[in-house]
């Protein structure tokens, strides 16, 4: 009696909120750390091949390219 909001939060329920909750915060943070599988660079990678990742996705113009491809073969 008089418990309006009890049922909700008391049964089943609470364990999706829970459950909600934890997915929101475990996505929030990959975000913010960038935890995602389209990452510009491994830890093996060169920089140039990290160079030709860049242009083969289309971040860099080929006179970009190839004006620091020639400066990483210096």
């Amino acid at each position: 009696m008089g418990n309006d909001g009890g049922m909700f939060f008391g049964g089943g329920f609470m364990w999706i909120f829970w459950v909600l909750i934890i997915v929101v915060i475990v996505v929030v943070l990959k975000t913010v750390t960038g935890n995602d599988s389209q990452g510009t660079a491994t830890k093996g990678d060169s920089p140039l091949e990290i160079l030709q990742k860049r242009y083969a996705r289309g971040e860099i113009e080929e006179e970009e390219f190839n004006r620091r491809r020639k400066k990483l073969e210096e």
